[in-house]
């Protein structure tokens, strides 16, 4: 099929299930998403970070066996690699599979491990953005832990989106506020990271995240001192997202 065949065929299907589940919630959402044969193949993506619990453990509720991709930039916090083991214990999560960046790559375009302090967009096409999409290559669709309230670019931001080709995105939590998170955590009685009570309510990779002050964004302390917002694992309307709005315009 043309492209701009596949692109409006990508986009008449996400129209039709946005419809759908207009009026679903979270549960309900994720619960179709993973038995509805027009989705296909699905996988959830899980940085384990700050709020990742949540989703997880509605996934571990729904079908504990969904593939859960997991990417080890090899620069994230020790305490989100001592968190991932604790959740895929605590959750009976049986399929996660942790992805780490090509060693041959890694030693080509960052012998030193200081990509990042110079180009950050070619470190996380190296560590996260290919190394993704490497292993989303045999899915349909990924569940994301994405939600309107984290920043302007996901202010608009729906239960199924566009991803590359004709592969869909999945976003249940889409809806919910800071305050939905934090009682569904609190009611269920599931572990924070540990990070986040030492101020950090979003976390990456340990060279790029720094804690948040009160009052800030609380994607303040991701990429501080730059444009930058986002990694570049979204696309969004057929545009990878990796820096703020107003630096695309």
């Amino acid at each position: 099929m043309p492209l701009d065949g596949q692109a409006s065929s990508t986009a008449v299907r996400i129209a039709g299930l946005n419809a759908r589940y207009r009026h679903h919630g979270a549960t309900a959402v994720l619960e179709h998403a993973l038995r509805d044969r027009e989705v296909g193949r699905v996988a959830l993506v899980s940085s384990f970070g700050a709020e990742s619990v949540v989703l997880l453990h509605l996934l571990s509720v729904i079908s504990p066996h969904t593939p859960v991709l997991f990417i080890d930039t090899q620069m994230l916090f020790a305490e989100t690699i001592a968190y991932q083991k604790t959740l895929a214990e605590k959750l009976y999560l049986t399929d996660i599979r942790r992805l780490s960046p090509d060693p041959a790559q890694v030693a080509m375009e960052d012998p030193d491990g200081t990509l990042h302090q110079f180009n950050t967009d070619a470190c996380c096409a190296l560590r996260k953005t290919e190394v993704l999409e490497r292993a989303l290559s045999g899915f349909d669709a990924w569940i994301t832990g994405r939600k309107r309230y984290q920043s302007g670019t996901r202010a608009e931001v729906e239960f199924f989106e566009a991803d590359r080709g004709a592969r869909l995105k999945i976003n249940p939590l889409a809806h919910w506020t800071r305050d939905d998170l934090q009682d569904y955590i609190i009611n269920n009685r599931l572990p924070r990271h540990p990070l986040v009570a030492k101020g950090y309510p979003s976390i990456g990779c340990a060279p790029c995240t720094s804690a948040v002050k009160p009052g800030e964004d609380p994607r303040a302390g991701r990429w501080r001192g730059t444009e930058k917002t986002e990694c570049g694992i979204h696309v969004v309307n057929g545009r990878m997202v990796r820096i703020s709005a107003k630096e695309t315009r």
